[in-house]
């Protein structure tokens, strides 16, 4: 078997920007994508990094993004951004729609950001991470294409739909993130494991015919397994209204989908609420916080959720990542 190559985080950027500029994406939608993809590489969810390139690539080959993409920025009321990605990626939109987002809410003390016609957002807590840097409380939404049956059901309807929570640290930093869809695990690992013909925990997905299964295949055929069974059903229908409700975009059910190139754009969209705690709070909102996690830490083995992604990231900055050689062929393919 052959080894993994090591490349830097700066070279995974750079080698994801080349294959996306020759796939015919614009400087501006292939420059903001590239920094997720390096991002999610250096945070270990490699499913969200350069495994996930080659599917951009073919998306801007066949039509589901529109690679030349420019997106608009309205704002319809004192308090609301919205951003028609224009079939775009989605991080090129959000980049446009924090640009405005930020000095609104510091007026406001809270504002909406809503993107519309939009496609697949990667990880989640990269964006509402970037944006709590400025010391803002940030709650992000995005929908998926239907995969999970709601409780009762076989037939998908709903999407994993993640959401997620970041809290300032006051320093410029996170003091922790929260990013997790509706389902028991994200389905893009299961689309791994179905590529390497893994198997499966039982209790991440269902076949077709709503039974429990270990079969990755079999799985994405039927549906995955909500997180917490119908509370897991109620958190994709919440996010699916935020997100296909809210930002006049695709429900799950109507959107295309993430993967394949068989249907149009998945027009889905994303929603995010951003709050400045010190208009409430004032400057006795580190100090409550702080209380908060002297209380999680009296607890033996308690960890903040975003901790490993923070340590793999400081990892990856000094050692690099480990690229597998026929993945890294592939896109090196693309690049060139």
């Amino acid at each position: 078997m052959a080894e993994p190559i090591m490349l830097e985080v700066t070279e995974i950027e750079a080698l994801a920007l080349r294959a996306l500029l020759r796939a015919g994406a614009s400087p501006l939608q292939a420059g903001s994508l590239s920094r997720a993809i390096a991002t999610a590489e250096a945070e270990g969810l490699a499913s969200h990094g350069l495994g996930y390139l080659a599917t951009y690539c073919e998306h801007l080959r066949c039509g589901k993004v529109i690679g030349t993409a420019v997106p608009k920025v309205a704002q319809p009321a004192p308090g609301v951004v919205v951003v028609d990605a224009g079939n775009g990626f989605a991080h090129a939109a959000i980049d446009a729609g924090f640009e405005r987002l930020l000095p609104v809410v510091r007026v406001q003390g809270i504002a909406q950001l809503a993107i519309r016609n939009s496609y697949n957002c990667g990880v989640l807590g990269y964006h509402t991470e970037r944006l709590a840097t400025n010391g803002l409380v940030v709650l992000g939404f995005t929908n998926a294409p239907a995969s999970i049956a709601p409780t009762g059901a076989m037939k998908p309807v709903l999407g994993t739909n993640p959401w997620s929570l970041a809290v300032p640290d006051g320093n410029g930093g996170v003091a922790f993130a929260i990013d997790q869809s509706a389902s028991v695990i994200a389905k893009s690992e299961v689309i791994k494991r179905s590529r390497t013909g893994e198997s499966i925990p039982l209790g991440w997905a269902f076949d077709s015919e709503g039974k429990p299964t270990t079969d990755a295949a079999a799985a994405l055929a039927g549906s995955m397994a909500p997180a917490a069974g119908h509370k897991g059903s109620a958190l994709a229908l919440l996010v699916d209204i935020m997100s296909g409700g809210v930002a006049a975009s695709n429900f799950s059910h109507e959107a295309g989908s993430f993967g394949g190139t068989a249907d149009g754009p998945p027009d889905v969209g994303q929603v995010v609420l951003a709050i400045d705690p010190t208009s409430t709070s004032g400057d006795g909102y580190l100090d409550r916080l702080e209380a908060e996690f002297v209380a999680l830490a009296a607890e033996p083995g308690v960890r903040l959720p975003g901790d490993r992604r923070i340590d793999e990231r400081s990892r990856a900055q000094l050692a690099g990542v480990d690229v597998p050689d026929d993945l890294m062929a592939t896109l090196t393919a693309y690049a060139e």
